[in-house]
């Protein structure tokens, strides 16, 4: 019977796996802030010269491919003994070192070091958006994650993003719309067309996604989107419909990209009023002025529109589409609400981001911690701080009267008969003791208040969120095979004079 696999491998960010497999994307976690993406390699072309094969040089030693490709994900991995020096003196072709070791049998066994370790991870978007290469501004799990809960991505949808960059959103949303990779049994599958006006960027985004194994969920155009719209070119064929059913847009003018997000054809006056108020806002914007020359930053097009082809919608017709527009300073989000508002987006709302990582631990202070490791040995309240103050003047007059008396029977001669108390009585070494002492059997996680302190360490970016909703179509047919499947057989109504409800007993 004939299989329906697919005809590309998986992708390690939707089932990694147990282990890494050979030349596939690995991640070395180093310290708690930095992860360093790595592609894992069993053969010997990529041995540079190591009798080990391929080897990853960090500050906390040298690890051979092969060591990590034998390692299980999340495990500590050792560092390993190279012979970097040879390496340096020979200075081998890479062909000759690929004939010397024409396979992987013929490599050298790694010897554990000494000291040095890293751990293995496996490749998520999380851990991906901490160790990419920044082409641009990335957007940050704390701001993704909210994104696409607002958008209410499922599985099986499609998503629209423009502004590629650095593909950060790309592998949360490849994620977030995961249901299959598209076989002949599967035609809707969930997929991502994204957009970048940047060649460059877009070559280098399409690169790592072919060698992530997202390449057949995520679509990667280069494109204008401002000039050009959202549909699909196809080689020999008519533009093609995406369907999204969200949108996200992390663009320096995404009111000038929603004239393309529509469902049907602007009237002239309307892309006319559009294109006006787009012009404005761009000129009053200040990230406008910072550098026309720029590439990245297109006009808007105020010609207009070219009526002879047909109107293709990049929307799907049978389901709200959920918006999203990522903005750093609220010019732009007043001129993309009011062209939002112009093109019909209803239920519009702006969030500004701001995250703060919360430490919560309580407070114990008192001079009954005195002696205590991480406690302040302060006085809490006033009452405290008098009672030790008369407990330290008591102290001293009963050390002024012991001196006194010492001093009296030195001069009498009777000091080796008399008994005079020490004067260990204030000594803070008993004190210290006794709260010791006491302290197993006080309950500490009960003690003290409830305070915080905020920590600036998560990565994330200031932000404007513009969310909106742009409804279905509802056609009058739809209305009337609505009302002979539902129909309503009276209608309510308020009498305004006397604030009563009433039915009028006639059918709609």
């Amino acid at each position: 019977m004939a299989t329906d696999a697919p005809p590309f491998k998986p992708s390690p960010f939707f089932d990694a796996g147990i282990k890494p497999v050979p030349d596939s994307l690995a991640l070395l976690h180093l310290r708690r802030d930095q992860l360093e993406p790595l592609t894992l390699h069993s053969s010997a072309e990529h041995a540079d010269g190591y009798a080990e094969g391929a080897v990853k040089n960090t500050r906390f030693g040298s690890f051979p491919h092969s060591t990590l490709l034998e390692s299980q994900w999340g495990r500590q991995v050792r560092a390993s003994k190279v012979d970097t020096g040879s390496r340096g003196r020979k200075k081998r072709k890479l062909d000759e070192a690929v004939s010397e070791a024409s396979d992987s049998q013929a490599l050298k066994t790694a010897e554990q070091a000494g000291t040095g370790f890293v751990h293995l991870l496996p490749p998520t978007p999380e851990t991906w958006t901490i160790s990419l290469p920044h082409r641009t501004q990335v957007v940050y799990n704390p701001d993704y994650s909210y994104v696409l809960q607002r958008l209410q991505v499922r599985p099986g949808q499609t998503i629209l993003e423009a502004g590629g960059g650095s593909g950060s959103f790309t592998h949360a949303a490849a994620r977030a719309v995961f249901n299959g990779y598209p076989t002949q049994t599967q035609p809707r599958f969930g997929k991502v067309c994204t957009f970048e006006y940047h060649e460059p960027r877009a070559e280098n985004l399409k690169k790592e996604l072919e060698e992530h194994g997202l390449d057949s969920i995520v679509r990667v155009t280069h494109r204008d989107v401002y000039e050009d719209g959202f549909l699909i070119h196809q080689p020999d064929a008519p533009q093609q419909s995406p369907d999204a059913n969200a949108v996200f847009l992390d663009l320096p003018a995404p009111w000038m990209a929603l004239r393309n997000l529509t469902r049907h054809r602007l009237s002239s006056e309307t892309a006319r009023i559009v294109a006006d108020s787009s012009s404005a806002a761009g000129q009053a914007s200040p990230d406008a002025e910072k550098d026309t020359s720029d590439s990245t930053q297109p006009s808007a097009n105020t010609e207009e529109q070219d009526t002879s082809r047909p109107f293709v919608s990049p929307l799907d017709p049978n389901s709200p589409i959920h918006l999203c527009t990522f903005s750093p300073c609220i010019e732009q989000v007043i001129a993309t609400v009011a062209a939002m508002r112009r093109l019909g987006w209803t239920e519009i709302d702006m969030v500004e981001v701001m995250h703060k990582r919360i430490d919560v631990r309580r407070e114990r202070v008192g001079l009954h911690e005195e002696g205590l490791r991480g406690v302040n040995a302060t006085a809490a309240t006033v009452d405290e701080a008098v009672g030790r103050l008369r407990e330290v003047e008591g102290k001293f007059k009963e050390w002024h009267q012991v001196s006194k008396a010492k001093s009296q029977a030195v001069q009498n001669g009777t000091a080796e008969d008399a008994h005079l108390p020490h004067d260990n009585f204030s000594s803070k070494q008993a004190r210290l003791d006794r709260i010791k002492k006491e302290l197993g059997a006080r309950k500490i996680f009960s003690e003290g208040r409830l305070v915080h302190r905020t920590e600036p360490d998560i990565k994330t970016h200031t932000s404007y969120l513009v969310f909106a909703v742009l409804p279905a179509d509802w056609s009058e047919e739809q209305e009337q095979a609505c009302r002979a499947k539902w129909p309503v057989h009276g209608k309510v109504t308020v009498d305004y004079d006397s604030g009563k409800k009433q039915k009028k007993k006639k059918n709609l």
